[in-house]
């Protein structure tokens, strides 16, 4: 039946009508109770996220560089993790592995995009901090409310422009009989195994697009957090130091946590011929995820005025502190 309709869709747009997403190749037998953490991770990150939006929208005092670029790196991570978790546990839990040809593709696009959005911002905000914290008498200066909204429309026009192009590309190419795709979600490579064609400008175009963004965006940071060290370990107070060097310590962390997976990811589709299948589809997995899970608690629930907001807003609710006229701050619990 799937091959009579790829036989007839090919005649007429020479593309299937739809692809087979495998899920997780050679777990298929725990796909059920392998669905259960990712859920969990997705739950959190969107309610993270969309907590970090509410409170930066509604509390005027936090409309300030770091977090607007915050606000910027909450809805990517919401777009990057709805952009695939949804129908990975369609298919996880209720076998749900076809996906419609233009809607493979525009997975595709947003994947891409938004991974391209997500790098720069995480630049933007290195940028932020290094200004922050070497030229503080500077920062409102530099890093006027107008200089954020453009920095964020060259990061998100850089996405689009990137992207674009591939995925036009692939869109022009003949598909193969074969339309299955050993993974959970829409992948430009993954798709592009699938054509029936010589592939080599889209696949040169995908690792200079690739490294040209990623590679600019990973020296920036670098050297934004080299020089942020340095003037850090020139504060005279230790408890200063200590203080600075676990911000950026889990800043750090987090900003690993998606370039790893992520490199790992790309590197393997085109290099990694003898990576077992379940760490690659593994490592995609986690790489559209756990960094959306994880930024709302590194950069929000780690800053101290993003803390005090929700601590302010989860108390101003509690009966003792309405009762017994104590500040939230004042609880042990919570100090």
């Amino acid at each position: 039946m799937t091959h009579s309709l790829m036989v007839s869709s090919r005649n007429s747009t020479s593309h299937p009508l739809f692809f087979i997403l495998v899920g997780i190749p050679g777990m298929e037998n725990y796909q059920f109770w392998v669905a259960f953490p990712f859920c969990v991770m997705y739950a959190v990150a969107v309610a993270g996220n969309v907590s970090i939006l509410h409170i930066i929208r509604i509390d005027h005092t936090l409309h300030e560089p770091m977090y607007l670029f915050l606000a910027m790196l909450a809805t990517t991570d919401l777009v990057l993790s709805s952009s695939t978790q949804p129908k990975m546990l369609a298919i996880l839990w209720f076998h749900d592995h076809e996906i419609e040809y233009h809607a493979c593709l525009i997975q595709v696009f947003f994947i891409h995009a938004f991974s391209s959005v997500e790098s720069g911002v995480l630049m933007a905000m290195a940028l932020d901090r290094y200004v922050a914290i070497c030229s503080p008498l500077r920062h409102s200066s530099i890093l006027t409310t107008s200089v954020v909204i453009r920095l964020g429309a060259a990061v998100m026009v850089r996405g689009l422009l990137w992207v674009s192009p591939f995925c036009f590309m692939i869109s022009r190419m003949p598909f193969c009989p074969n339309n299955v795709i050993p993974q959970s979600y829409c992948e430009h490579m993954a798709v592009l195994k699938l054509v029936c064609a010589d592939t080599r400008v889209n696949r040169g175009y995908g690792l200079f697009g690739a490294f040209s963004v990623v590679g600019f965006d990973i020296i920036v940071i670098s050297v934004s957090y080299v020089m942020i060290l340095r003037t850090v370990l020139r504060l005279p107070s230790g408890e200063a130091r200590l203080k600075a060097f676990g911000t950026c310590a889990s800043h750090v962390c987090v900003i690993l946590a998606f370039y790893i997976p992520a490199l790992f990811t790309f590197l393997t589709h085109r290099f990694g011929h003898h990576v077992p299948q379940v760490v690659h589809i593994m490592f995609a997995n986690v790489y559209l995820l756990v960094p959306s899970m994880l930024n709302p608690i590194t950069y929000g629930v780690r800053t101290r005025q993003m803390r005090d907001r929700v601590i302010h807003r989860f108390c101003g609710k509690c009966p003792f502190t309405r009762d017994h006229n104590i500040s939230c701050l004042q609880l042990p619990t919570l100090t």
